[in-house]
Formats: C-alpha cells, sequence, structure tokens
C-alpha cells in the first residue's frame, strides 16, 4: 500500500516480475541465491531480528571489509587512509583571494 502511494504520488510506474519468471531480472535472483548460501543457511537465525543482525553484519564484512579487487586488492578503508595521504587532505592549499589575470588583462 505505501509502495503504490508513493509511487503514485511521484508519478512511476511499477513493474513486477511475473511469478514463475525469475529470469526476467536474474541479478537479483543471483544475489539473493548468494545471501541464502553465504549467510542465512551457514547460522541459525531463529528470528527475524537475528536475520537482520547476520545480514548487518555480512554486508559490512562484504562492503567495508574484505579486500575489493576494484581498489587494487585494499578494503574501502585502507584505500580511504592511503588516498587521504596521498593527497594529504589535512593540509589543503590556500587559494590566493586575488583575482585571476586571464589574457589580454593587465598588459
Amino acid at each position: 500500500m505505501a509502495l503504490d502511494r508513493w509511487a503514485y504520488t511521484k508519478d512511476v510506474t511499477l513493474a513486477f516480475i511475473r511469478p514463475g519468471k525469475p529470469v526476467e531480472n536474474a541479478f537479483i535472483e543471483s544475489f539473493n541465491g548468494r545471501i541464502r548460501q553465504e549467510c542465512l543457511t551457514r547460522h541459525y537465525v531463529p528470528d527475524l531480528e537475528d536475520a537482520r543482525k547476520t545480514l548487518e553484519q555480512r554486508r559490512m564484512r562484504y562492503n567495508d571489509l574484505r579486500p575489493h579487487r576494484s581498489l587494487n586488492g585494499m578494503t574501502p578503508e585502507g584505500f580511504a587512509q592511503q588516498w587521504r595521504a596521498k593527497h594529504d587532505v589535512n593540509n589543503t592549499l590556500k587559494l590566493s583571494q586575488e583575482p585571476v589575470q586571464t589574457k589580454g588583462e593587465g598588459h
């Protein structure tokens, strides 16, 4: 009901996967299978709150703590620390308050 209301107020047309047609969104089906395999089937989750806690821990490990190929094998935090050190973000450049002269000005 809330989704319908939101979509109506934002002029969004909702499109749902037809029952029995999971290949219409193979990405999410693959993701759901991976979550079930890597997380929920490996852990006993007695209730919804425990499932949420288990999934949040997995999300944090996956997004924040594991090395990423796109970051040359570094964790996001390690990459951020290296980037801050390389770019010396604590010592930012102070720009002159004088206007920049363009060609032809002041000559």
